[in-house]
């Protein structure tokens, strides 16, 4: 009998808030960059809505389970975090992280990337968007709290992302700078003024697959070509191991 080889796919992880979580529905960033990379990577989605970088921090090696994953097998790494950690803290005790805190969280996350066998060139991180104050306040109101956010805050933590992802030399996604550099009303990219819209979804995309595509360009399609398969004798094409598999 010949020997099967063992199909791995290599694998993209995506890491953070309500704003990865949600990046798999129609249309969304997730679900386009998997779309993308289908039949060369899986991307899993590790998204958790109201996360902060001090929770994520502590969660992370969790997500690494070297029982799952095999760190030469992780093509990239998204660390996108922020949004939830410059909420006001005396509005949102509970999400606000202090600046400096917010900053060495990031530096630990990429290290502990980094102690997984996941290089820093294999890890980008991503800034939060800009906060659209007045439309996110219709939303506080709705449950009952005032404004518990502000863009110029935001706007701290996505420079001290930069300067983080600067220092551990990282690649680094600065939507905040993006999404208001060529525009004078960024709301449109925004569902709720914090949420990405579908408009917002697909900038994400955009300007995310070319740093991912860096990544994951060497990745062959996984199994071959159908029109490639020997019809005389399949299982030679299909599941006969080669050097290149194992």
């Amino acid at each position: 009998m010949s020997k099967l080889k063992r199909i791995v796919w290599p694998k993209v992880i995506l890491f953070g808030d309500s704003i990865t979580q949600f990046s798999f529905q129609a249309n969304s960033w997730g679900s386009e960059i998997a779309n993308k990379l289908s039949r060369r990577c899986d991307v899993l989605n590790r998204g958790f809505s109201g996360y902060n970088s001090r929770w994520a921090k502590l969660i992370l090696p969790h997500i690494l389970d070297p029982s799952c994953f095999a760190s030469d097998h992780i093509a990239a790494v998204t660390i996108f975090f922020g949004a939830n950690d410059s909420a006001l803290e005396d509005v949102n005790p509970q999400q606000h992280v202090p600046l400096q805190e917010y900053t060495e969280n990031l530096m630990d996350m990429v290290k502990q990337l980094a102690s997984a066998g996941i290089p820093a060139d294999r890890v980008i991180l991503m800034t939060p968007p800009p906060l659209h104050e007045s439309e996110w306040e219709k939303e506080c109101h709705l449950k009952g709290s005032s404004l518990n956010r502000l863009n110029t805050a935001t706007g701290q933590y996505a420079q001290a992302c930069v300067q983080t992802g600067s220092r551990c030399g990282v690649e680094v996604l600065d939507l905040w700078t993006l999404m208001q550099k060529d525009v004078t009303d960024f709301s449109s990219y925004l569902s709720d003024g914090l949420h990405l819209s579908a408009r917002g979804n697909e900038f994400v995309a955009q300007h995310l697959w070319p740093l991912l595509e860096k990544q994951t360009a060497h990745l062959p399609m996984i199994l071959p070509y159908w029109g490639n398969v020997d019809n005389r004798d399949p299982e030679a094409s299909l599941l006969c191991d080669s050097p290149q598999d194992r």
